[in-house]
């Protein structure tokens, strides 16, 4: 599991050709607005808590202490890729789970306002040893997997690898 990562899951919920670009290091459009908008969201947002903390190959938006409790936050723009987002945010809980440290989720969507909390079940883990696997799968591809549209082609900072 060490080559995937919580960008990659967050990826796979969407479309797996962005899983396929990003396993490349194929960056999307960093001008892209909407990359933009979720950057300052993230910046501007919490900005009292911890952020950016980096464990092996999971990178947590925010780590703090609750009523003595370890809780993992992710900071979105909206909840429009909410699976995407609960199942990265449950990915980082799995793997610290793996390093003995027991945490609960939180997603945080400070533009509705929302607080999303997010705990591992049997369930989860195991939608998360099939998601993994099948990321494995595509990044072992030779060539991405064909351009399919959805509906979250329009605002995708990819546009330019499957229009083109």
């Amino acid at each position: 599991m060490d080559k995937i990562t919580g960008t990659l899951i967050w990826y796979y919920y969407i479309c797996p050709r962005e899983v396929w670009l990003m396993s490349r290091e194929l960056n999307p459009d960093q001008d892209n607005p909407y990359i933009e908008i979720g950057r300052l969201i993230h910046e501007d947002s919490y900005t009292r808590e911890k952020k950016e903390i980096t464990f092996g190959n999971i990178k947590l938006d925010i780590l703090k202490k609750k009523n003595g409790q370890i809780v993992v936050a992710e900071i979105k723009k909206s909840s429009r890729f909410e699976k995407s987002a609960r199942m990265q945010l449950a990915f980082y809980l799995h793997r610290l789970k793996e390093m003995g440290i027991e945490a609960k989720g939180e997603l945080l969507i400070p533009k509705e306002k929302k607080r999303i909390r997010i705990e591992l079940d049997a369930d989860i883990e195991e939608e998360l040893k099939r998601a993994t696997t099948e990321i494995k799968d595509i990044i072992s591809w030779e060539m991405p997997p064909k351009p399919e549209k959805n509906k979250f082609c329009g605002k995708c900072a990819y546009r330019e690898f499957c229009q083109a």
